[in-house]
């Protein structure tokens, strides 16, 4: 240890128990901090709301270790007393501490008492206040009491994370509370998309379960469930269990081409909902228009709803303006051209929609070199020009919305305007539509949307795949939960087989008719030879 600090002179003794308790606080030292505090008190030391705050953080830190956890105990509570005796009104933190408190000794009736009486003090809870109450009913298997802090939480705005879900997803599992599990498997998917092993162990758990295994419907309508999933934006439906029987849970990887290479199951490049895509149309085109000549986007408006036929839009700039800052550099026409003739070329012969400001268009109709193609584009309706004043980030952001199609811009969409949608759900948007490109050596090259999405995925047959979070950067290698009946483990291995005429691994496939979890991670068993045409429209799965 150190040689200790000299005290300085003519201290008073609120300043002296002040510097003495931050150094207790700085070396986790509960007992130098309780004796601080009961020698102020005896010396009728005032102290204040930090202090105490410090104090009680101290104590609900100690309560994990065996040897404190008494002392912090019984002097946390004594703390807090204090507090109110003298009018300290707590905050936030005092809350959270003695939450923590009250919670070590398995009080989470009092923690959560503490958490709904905040709104007394004039304080707003946080995640961290609502921990204590449902970690201590989780752990007590008090379901009923844990749904109503995730719901006290949820009517004031706080948004469980990751750890709350799962601990939720394994009280309703221990207690059999299947509805509970489907519920909080799809809060899952929503807020956190790839799970910890902890999470997905939980998971593994339930399906293994003898309680699992009895959930499901035997009869399921096929086409309500697949308008469920296109409606939804692909990747779940959201309408219960179906099936029935034993489930086969097994590690696996996904294929490059969005196959599971366990039960050959194709997954979803996962888009927002129809409902999140109207009102972000919607919200688009009222924001423009606050910002644009009304009368000049209500015409574009009018415009896509005859010409709506499109499966791709072009932010023509920024493709023209790629890599143009040189001496000689300007507008490239040839590679919005290029762009222009791929999409064309890959859609099945449908032309996308490029939109221009005016002033770049005129531009080019003004030089010789260009107006012949220019007119083409014009005559074929592949350009749309923007009016004089206008940003046509809006327009074209606005009809790829709208027309559900891709959108092909290096833009990464973080100013202004972007921040405006809120980011939400517009970060899952984005990697659903937008089309990224180069020019390396003059040879575009296009960067389309992946064919899957790493989000937990429930299939219109009941199946799950669940990404487990690693260190891996290779899409191709990272780990997946299969989850699926063991009636459809070898119906999808032949259908699977006929349609792309591929050759998984028979080992592989046929081990998902195991339970083990383990055991199949060979990396070299992928399924990644199919062609795969793209379009830009969002459909459903063939």
């Amino acid at each position: 240890m150190g040689t200790p600090k000299k005290k300085k002179k003519n201290q008073t003794p609120e300043t002296q128990f002040h510097s003495d308790l931050n150094l207790c606080s700085k070396n986790k030292d509960l007992h130098g901090a309780i004796s601080l505090y009961k020698s102020a008190i005896a010396n009728n030391t005032r102290l204040n709301h930090h202090n105490l705050n410090a104090l009680l953080y101290l104590c609900s830190n100690s309560v994990t270790d065996p040897s404190l956890k008494a002392l912090a105990l019984e002097n946390g509570f004594h703390i807090f007393d204090q507090m109110s005796s003298i009018g300290i009104v707590p905050n936030e933190a005092t809350l959270t501490a003695v939450a923590r408190l009250a919670a070590a000794k398995g009080d989470g009736d009092y923690a959560f008492g503490l958490v709904k009486r905040m709104g007394e003090y004039n304080a707003l809870p946080r995640l961290r206040t609502y921990d204590p109450a449902l970690y201590c009913f989780c752990e007590k298997l008090e379901a009923e009491k844990a749904y109503e802090v995730e719901e006290h939480m949820c009517s004031v705005g706080v948004t469980a994370e990751e750890p709350e879900l799962a601990a939720l997803l394994k009280v309703s599992s221990e207690t059999g509370r299947e509805e509970r599990v489907y519920q909080y498997l799809h809060k899952l998917r929503s807020l956190v998309r790839v799970v910890s092993e902890a999470t997905a162990k939980i998971i593994e758990d339930w399906f293994k379960g003898k309680k699992g295994c009895e959930v499901g419907e035997v009869n399921s309508e096929v086409g309500k469930i697949e308008e469920a999933v296109s409606r939804n934006g692909g990747g779940w439906h959201g309408l219960g269990w179906i099936g029935k029987g034993d489930w086969v849970v097994n590690r696996t990887r996904i294929g490059l081409s969005g196959h599971c290479c366990c039960c050959g199951e194709k997954l979803f490049c996962v888009d927002i909902d129809d409902n999140e895509t109207e009102r972000f149309a919607k919200s688009m085109a009222s924001l423009a228009m606050e910002r644009e000549v009304m009368s000049n986007f209500s015409e574009f408006q009018d415009w896509l709803e005859k010409h709506g036929d499109y499966e791709a839009i072009v932010d023509g700039a920024n493709v023209g303006l790629y890599q143009q800052n040189f001496a000689d550099g300007g507008f490239s026409v040839s590679q919005l051209d290029a762009v222009v003739k791929e999409l064309y070329n890959r859609s099945g012969k449908k032309w996308p929609l490029v939109i221009l400001h005016n002033k770049r268009s005129r531009a080019l109709l003004e030089n010789a070199s260009y107006r012949k193609l220019v007119d083409e584009w014009v005559d074929k309706g592949i350009l749309y020009t923007t009016p004089n004043g206008s940003n046509d980030d809006w327009y074209w952001l606005y009809a790829t919305v709208k027309l559900k199609c891709l959108l092909v811009t290096n833009d990464e969409m973080r100013d202004h305007i972007f921040e405006l949608l809120g980011s939400s759900f517009f970060l899952k948007w984005k990697e659903r539509h937008q089309v990224k490109y180069t020019f390396a050596k003059g040879t575009l090259q296009l960067q389309m949307p992946p064919l899957y999405s790493s989000v937990i995925q429930e299939s219109e047959k009941g199946t799950w795949h669940v990404p487990i979070a690693d260190d891996c950067t290779e899409e191709s290698e990272k780990k997946w939960l299969c989850i699926t009946r063991s009636s459809e483990v070898l119906q999808n291995k032949e259908t699977f087989q006929k349609s792309n005429n591929l050759s998984c691994d028979d080992k592989l496939l046929r081990s998902c008719t195991s339970t083990t979890s383990h055991d199949n991670m060979d990396s070299s068993q992928t399924c990644d030879n199919e062609n795969v045409a793209v379009t830009g429209k969002r459909k459903e799965r063939s």
